[in-house]
């Protein structure tokens, strides 16, 4: 598979991966949200039907309901209407609030403040009808007492009485006074007589099962627990019955109103549509990175591809500032210093042979002459050809060194060197040179400058720079010097001599390299010795630079690194 595919392939999977991923977690909160605000509003709900059940169950009546239908409503914020069996708006928390009542939503909540009768779920005791009959009578007696305390102010209390019918009594904290103001009247013997006959239904001959029958058949009203008992089933529907005719009746309740935001099932069809879209964007995204991407790189192929053939002129174009741009900048300089390094190679091998060219030339030519005898011997000529001689041997040491150093492999003995005492050396060493030539010779070194150098080879250096000094001076001065400048130990080689001219000075540490144009032996030297001295002073962590004004004189300044605690 090519790179470019596997790029695509990788970009696309991670694209594809991401987007479906992000849509997961997306669809999975904004269910789980969704679910938790209808279960908060189921919550909700329950809690509201709950309170206004237990309110109707307390005080046997509606009246006075509002004021807890307007508590429910700043407790939720739901919007709550009640209405009854005959459809007459009870309270509406719209009204309330002095609005025009919304339009409602959902179908309404039964709430059913009735009282259901308990009977036992093993046989029943003897006596049950006087029982049942009894119980519905307490409990129509019990409705009207409640029903009157709670218009009255006072407060209900209700307890548990048999069969599940609760009593119902005032709290002392209102008095006798309520008590008696409420006492509950004495039942007409047309309710009891119906009571009484409701409920012997349930055991004479017709034994009426389906007084109150199911909405479905086989299945119990809600408020009907299903044992299966038929006695036990029809006394309960005989005292629901009864109760209905003065028990509050059933309301119904609705909460929210339509023009309230409700919960809604998240669409899953536009996050599929986005997700798609998103990873079709990501493909279309990579195909562009890619050929953004492989051009340079394929531009940069065949280049290189055409520099390993041996065209070193092959460069590639640069087109902006990013990563890809600097590889370009990076290869054509690569490609730069091929090129310099190949032409300075041929340079060096037409150098070298110019250099042997002639010397080899003349010391053949008297070769030749004295084995043909054309020309006898002496001790001049043999002198001359041991000149000639020993000069090609030091163009090829000095090649030797220069090889080695520029390979790296020249090999350094570094110990700590005292640069006035290295300077005295030198001088010593050159001072019949210099007598010789006329030249006055000096050294300055006023405090101790210490360097961790190999000294063979500063005096090399030293010595290479020394002899071009006395070459170019004819009665003048060449004065060596060193002294230390923060973190640097500075040496310096200064003449009076002839001086070298503007345009020459950037080719002075190039090999083979003269003042001389016509490259003649007046001056001597093999022309490599400023290479080499720039190639050591690398080598020591140093640098060399030169400044020079033609005709007054020529000043070549090394620096390297100062040793600044001597051991």
């Amino acid at each position: 598979m090519s790179f470019r595919l596997r790029v695509l392939a990788l970009v696309a999977l991670v694209a594809l991966t991401a987007t479906a991923a992000t849509a997961w977690l997306v669809l999975r909160q904004a269910s789980q949200q969704i679910t938790e605000s209808v279960t908060a509003d189921q919550k909700t709900t329950a809690m509201i039907t709950d309170e206004l059940r237990g309110y109707g169950m307390r005080h046997g009546t509606w009246e006075g309901v509002a004021s807890v239908v307007e508590r429910l409503h700043g407790q939720t914020g739901q919007r709550i209407r009640l209405i009854t069996e005959g459809g007459e708006v009870l309270v509406d928390t719209d009204h309330l609030q002095g609005r025009r009542a919304r339009e409602v939503t959902d179908p309404p909540i039964s709430v059913n403040p009735r009282h259901v009768l308990h009977l036992p779920e093993t046989e029943l005791p003897p006596g049950i009808v006087s029982a049942v009959t009894a119980q519905i009578d307490d409990y129509r007696q019990g409705i009207f007492h409640a029903a009157c305390l709670t218009r009255s102010g006072a407060q209900v209390l209700v307890t548990d009485g048999p069969y599940g019918v609760p009593r119902y009594s005032a709290s002392p904290a209102d008095g006798l006074q309520a008590v008696a103001d409420c006492a509950a009247p004495t039942s007409s013997d047309v309710a009891r007589r119906r009571d009484q006959e409701m409920v012997s239904a349930c055991v004479g001959p017709t034994r009426a099962p389906a007084v109150f029958p199911s909405p479905t058949p086989g299945k119990p009203r809600d408020d009907e627990p299903a044992d299966g008992k038929p006695l036990t089933r029809c006394l309960r529907q005989a005292f629901s019955q009864r109760v209905v005719e003065f028990a509050p009746q059933t309301l119904a309740v609705y909460v929210g109103a339509r023009d309230e935001p409700t919960p809604s099932p998240l669409a899953v069809g536009p996050v599929l549509v986005a997700t798609g879209l998103v990873a079709v964007l990501a493909i279309a995204g990579s195909l562009l990175v890619s050929r953004r991407v492989l051009r340079p790189i394929e531009a940069l192929t065949s280049a290189s591809r055409r520099l390993g053939a041996g065209d070193l002129t092959e460069r590639v174009p640069v087109v902006g500032q990013d990563e890809l741009a600097v590889l370009a900048r990076s290869f054509n300089r690569m490609a730069d210093s091929l090129q310099r390094g190949e032409e300075r190679q041929r340079r060096l091998v037409a150098d070298v042979a110019h250099e042997l060219r002639t010397p080899l030339a003349n010391l053949r030519g008297y070769l030749e002459a004295l084995k043909d005898g054309v020309v006898p011997p002496d001790p001049a000529l043999f002198a001359s050809l041991h000149e000639e001689a020993v000069l090609q041997q030091r163009i090829v040491d000095d090649l030797q060194d220069l090889a080695l150093a520029e390979a790296g492999t020249l090999v350094y003995h570094r110990s700590v060197v005292d640069l006035a005492e290295l300077l005295e050396t030198c001088r010593i060493a050159h001072q019949a040179v210099a007598d010789a030539a006329g030249v006055l010779l000096v050294t300055s070194a006023a405090d101790p400058v210490h360097v961790n150098a190999d000294p063979d080879r500063l005096r090399q250096v030293l010595g290479n720079l020394l002899s071009n000094a006395l070459r170019a001076t004819a009665g003048g001065a060449v004065t060596l010097a060193a002294t230390g400048a923060g973190q640097q130990a500075v040496i310096t080689v200064a003449d009076t001599g002839t001086g070298i001219t503007p345009e020459h000075l950037p080719y002075v540490f190039d090999r083979f390299w003269r003042a001389d144009a016509a490259r003649g032996r007046s001056t001597g030297g093999s022309g490599l010795g400023l290479a080499i001295v720039r190639q050591i002073v690398a080598d020591h962590g140093g640098t060399v630079s030169v400044a020079s004004e033609f005709g007054v004189g020529t000043t070549f300044t090394i620096h390297l690194p100062l040793l600044l605690t001597v051991h």
